[in-house]
């Protein structure tokens, strides 16, 4: 009988309990341009972080609005409060 469950014992696999991954760490545009971007005032009245540089477009009544590029929060372009 012993050696029944000692044959059984040995005969399973062995998975190791120590070795533990690290967690990845995603490389993003925004991890990488991290150090290299700036706070705004948006038109929306919220501070926004964007690491582009900051345009003028012409808007739709022909006026002109400073808009900033890349922000933090997915956006393209987030128009600037004046």
């Amino acid at each position: 009988m012993k050696v029944l469950t000692l044959a059984l014992l040995f005969s399973l696999p062995v998975v190791p309990w120590s070795q533990q991954k690290p967690p990845r760490q995603l490389s993003t545009a925004i991890t990488k341009h991290a150090k290299s971007g700036r706070w705004y005032f948006a038109a929306s009245g919220h501070a926004v972080y964007c690491y582009g540089p900051v345009m003028t477009l012409p808007r739709a009544n022909g006026d002109l609005q400073k808009v900033a590029t890349f922000c933090r929060d997915g956006s393209a372009v987030v128009p600037l409060k004046d």
